[in-house]
């Protein structure tokens, strides 16, 4: 048992809840560069939340340049137990309206110009996705999202693309063939590198948008997302607010605490120690340069 450190990526204005206690934006260095942004730590219900906009305070940061590594690196190492994204997506069902949120519980990674892994040639790891959100914090947000007054939907598939262009009418219906539900262009490699880090992981998507698979609807475009962005602020932050109220008040274990255990298939004499130096925190539990 232990306590809980919420981690948040998302948009910048989620932070700004006078509900924060003790708040202040702190810098990590990372040796994976800089994250998108500093980091806003404070406490909520008494609970310590470190928040990171994920593409930087006023949104300057594209969909493919997000550092990903970093910003999960600087998350670890600010002591997060745990992750909560919190993201726009586009809707590829009619029952996904914009204004609903959706708890998302599978990826498809159509991504192509990330850095996807913490692990490389030195130290070589593969972890399971084959359920690559933490159900524990899944129902928590589910729980909290309807308490704030949001339309929630339980469970759906998330196409992750590269962007920043959104997508083609036959790229949309494409993905509704696939069973996909929402679309994004930022949940990989986010979700796979928190698995890595061993931090659990759940992902609240707020839709914004039909995407363009509807016939008669209007292409896709920054405004009406940032309307509707807008419209869902005041509500996110409510959300998250009866998340940390929700929280009880230990920890317990999490099986994915461990993923490195079954992970790791470089032998401990053939590992690079400079590829240990830069897993420090990623892999702190018990790798030793």
């Amino acid at each position: 048992m232990g306590e809980w450190t919420i981690g948040i990526l998302g948009g910048s204005g989620l932070y700004e809840m006078e509900a924060l206690e003790g708040a202040q934006w702190i810098a990590v260095d990372t040796p994976w560069g800089a994250p998108s942004d500093e980091l806003l730590v404070g406490r909520l219900h008494g609970v310590k939340f470190v928040f990171l906009p994920r593409h930087g305070r006023g949104h300057r940061i594209p969909p493919s340049q997000v550092n990903a590594r970093a910003n999960v690196d600087a998350l670890k190492r600010a002591g997060c137990t745990d992750l909560v994204a919190i993201s726009a997506v586009g809707s590829l069902r009619e029952e996904l309206a914009p204004g609903r949120f959706v708890v998302v519980d599978q990826f498809i990674d159509r991504t192509f110009a990330r850095d996807k892994s913490f692990f490389g040639p030195g130290l070589v790891a593969h972890v399971s996705m084959a359920d690559p959100v933490c159900p524990r914090l899944s129902d928590l947000l589910v729980a909290a999202a309807e308490s704030a007054g949001a339309d929630v939907a339980r469970g759906g598939t998330y196409l992750a693309m590269e962007g920043p262009q959104f997508s083609s009418r036959a790229e949309s219906e494409l993905y509704r063939s696939w069973g996909c539900d929402v679309i994004g262009m930022t949940a990989m490699p986010e979700a796979k590198l928190a698995r890595e880090a061993e931090l659990p992981y759940a992902l609240i998507g707020m839709v914004t948008d039909y995407d363009c698979w509807r016939q008669g609807e209007e292409a896709v475009e920054v405004a009406a997302i940032v309307a509707q962005l807008m419209a869902n602020a005041d509500r996110a932050r409510r959300m998250v607010e009866e998340f940390a109220g929700a929280l009880p008040a230990e920890r317990a274990p999490s099986p994915i605490d461990t993923t490195l255990d079954s992970a790791i298939i470089t032998a401990p004499d053939a590992r690079d120690p400079a590829m240990l130096r830069k897993l420090d925190s990623v892999c702190r539990r018990f790798l030793k340069p």
